[in-house]
């Protein structure tokens, strides 16, 4: 099967890789022109980056065998349609990616979300058919230091999620090759046959709680959780975002979620600014905030349920983000 990575950044970049690595037939398509040439000219360098009992370890590898492309008119005029679109755009684009990636589409192709946040399958249900969709996300660090380069940063056991909004014919043989794929290329990765949505929602609770307090904060994981108001922030976004899910029809347990998962993630990449920190700290980019804490206060509105941490750190966020150019020390 054919799979073709629709935004290929950083988490893009690893996925593919370890989809690569594992035989993949694997397509790059993004407008990073720099990185999509390094790629097709030298191979990707694929990092990932282990710990092992309190130490760190770097398993390194070139991978080659990928065809890149910076947009799906090109690679539809070289490859035709694909089996397989995976999107990992920012949750804000992925309206505007599907419809630019449509040239490489068929019409028996499997669209799939690995985006994090909320939200990710509506979009797709507006184009395509639950039949004809897949959604799920990754449970990993990732990183790319420079074009060509790629890191990924696994926490705990469970690296990859993923299964079909509706089971078919199409979603499960493309869910086989995928789960294949990413087992062979070393990637923890689960076939959620029949829960899917579980698994979405306590992504999302991970990144709503790390990635938006570390970057309202500016500290790594750990510092947050070593600090009492930096807990307590946290454990806010989480049982917030455990009622939301409850409500909509996901159970999540907040106790067994801080015991357990948020837990795993303080002990697996604590020494780690995530995604949105990265984002704020580094790039200044727009971040996933409207997608993460942003629709879990916008969930409880509509429910009636109070969701105070999650619109405290909306605000903060969507602040910073409107007012790169003035922060200090620029302003």
């Amino acid at each position: 099967m054919k799979i073709a990575m629709y935004g290929s950044g950083a988490a893009g970049s690893v996925f593919a890789s370890y989809l690569r690595k594992g035989g993949a037939d694997m397509i790059l398509i993004d407008r990073y022109k720099e990185h999509m040439d390094k790629v097709a000219k030298d191979g990707m360098k694929f990092t990932i980056h282990l710990q092992e009992g309190g130490e760190y370890r770097d398993i390194v590898e070139q991978l080659t065998g990928f065809r890149t492309y910076t947009s799906a008119a090109d690679a539809a005029a070289a490859e035709g349609p694909v089996d397989i679109v995976i999107f990992m755009t920012k949750a804000t684009q992925l309206e505007q990616a599907i419809q630019d990636a449509m040239p490489i589409f068929g019409e028996n192709t499997v669209a799939c979300s690995l985006i994090n946040g909320l939200g990710n399958d509506d979009k797709l249900f507006k184009v395509f058919p639950k039949s004809r969709c897949i959604i799920g996300s990754g449970v990993l660090g990732t990183a790319m230091p420079a074009p060509g380069e790629c890191v990924s940063t696994p926490s705990g056991d469970v690296q990859m999620n993923f299964g079909g909004a509706e089971r078919s014919e199409l979603t499960d043989k493309a869910c086989e090759h995928m789960l294949k794929c990413y087992r062979d290329g070393g990637c923890d990765a689960y076939w959620r046959k029949d829960d899917i949505y579980y698994y979405v929602w306590k992504k999302v609770i991970v990144n709503a709680t790390v990635n938006t307090v570390c970057a309202a904060t500016r500290l790594k994981i750990k510092y947050v959780a070593e600090t009492e108001p930096g807990y307590a922030l946290f454990e806010g976004v989480v049982r917030e975002a455990a009622a939301i899910a409850t409500a909509r029809g996901t159970h999540i347990d907040a106790d067994d979620f801080l015991a357990h998962d948020l837990a795993d993630i303080i002990t697996n990449i604590g020494d780690y600014y995530p995604s949105m920190c990265q984002d704020v700290l580094m790039h200044q980019r727009q971040t996933e905030i409207s997608v993460l804490n942003g629709q879990i206060a916008a969930y409880g509105k509509e429910l009636g349920i109070p969701t105070p941490t999650n619109d405290i750190l909306t605000l903060v966020i969507s602040t910073i983000q409107a007012n790169y150019e003035r922060l200090y020390p620029n302003g």
